[in-house]
């Protein structure tokens, strides 16, 4: 019976606030657990707004309502508002997902800070990064986080060692069609990585007659295709004016037998001796503007 883990990307102090709260009710209501990976630093969106020189990238504001799935204050933030620290008012939603017995982790301490820049840093700023990020997923949840997600699908080599290093047991950073385990140079990383296999609801919309309307049947044909999968969602999105979207998704899955869970319940089914081992590098995925972390054919 094929598995899809659901990992839901929180990047901002409203997605946090209010899509967490949805999402918690929603998979209450279906009997669910999900990996909620989180960003527990500076909410600075609106910084984000630079990017609208790349490729694509304007494309996809316009067909996906930024605007209203975001909010202008959080459109705001980093820019004409102070960006607010998430992890510091909003630890108690985070808090909550965890008491209702779903998977944390990290997504990132400064989620466009990650996005626009690690991919050209070096060990010690990603280390810094990385170690804020650990530092306040211990002071919110009392123990060190064990499974990381990287924001906006962006790495570099030094992350992935780091990730080793600072205890991570499990990794959903890439785009990919299954796990494998990274290999940096000539080392061969034991933190499995579970790519993102299934577009996002942002890549779909809008593009090819796809709407809010049709988007779930959609991704239910691509999803069901007798292989295991990792699906992500954000809060903002899925927790947020694309519920019911997902809400369809959930019906669809259960309908169909599929088993929807955690990233840490699907590495728990691989045999480790049996993973692919790949090299990662930067890629482009349909629907998504600029370069994204990816696995490489070979190992």
């Amino acid at each position: 019976m094929p598995r899809i883990a659901l990992k839901v990307d929180v990047d901002t102090l409203r997605g946090t606030l209010e899509g967490v709260p949805a999402l918690l009710r929603q998979l209450a209501r279906h009997r669910l657990r999900a990996t909620f990976l989180f960003s527990l630093g500076p909410d600075h969106t609106g910084r984000a707004l630079k990017r609208i020189f790349r490729p694509g990238f304007l494309a996809k504001v316009r067909r996906t309502s930024v605007g209203s799935n975001y909010g202008l204050r959080t459109l705001l933030y980093g820019t004409l508002l102070p960006g607010p620290d998430i992890g510091l008012r909003a630890a108690e939603p985070m808090r909550a997902t965890a008491r209702a017995g779903h998977e944390v982790g990290v997504h990132t301490w400064d989620h466009v800070l990650w996005q626009d820049h690690v991919a050209q840093r070096d060990r010690a700023w990603t280390r810094r990064q990385l170690q804020l990020a650990v530092d306040r997923f211990g002071e919110v949840f009392g123990r060190a986080p064990r499974v990381h997600g990287a924001a906006g699908w962006q790495m570099n080599e030094h992350a992935y060692t780091l990730e080793q290093e600072l205890g991570f047991t499990v990794a959903s950073d890439s785009r990919g069609d299954g796990p494998f385990l990274p290999r940096i140079g000539d080392q061969v990383l034991a933190v499995p990585q579970l790519p993102t296999t299934l577009p996002t609801l942002d890549e779909l919309i809008g593009v090819d007659g796809l709407h809010a309307g049709n988007v779930a049947e959609h991704l239910l044909r691509l999803s069901l295709d007798g292989r295991d999968h990792v699906y992500t969602l954000h809060a903002e999105l899925e927790g947020g004016q694309l519920s019911g979207v997902f809400e369809s998704l959930l019906q669809g899955w259960s309908d169909a037998g599929v088993r929807l869970g955690t990233l840490g319940d699907s590495a728990a089914a691989l045999d480790p001796r049996s993973l692919a081992v790949r090299r990662v590098g930067m890629g482009s995925v349909p629907g998504r503007s600029g370069q994204l972390a990816v696995a490489l054919d070979g190992g």
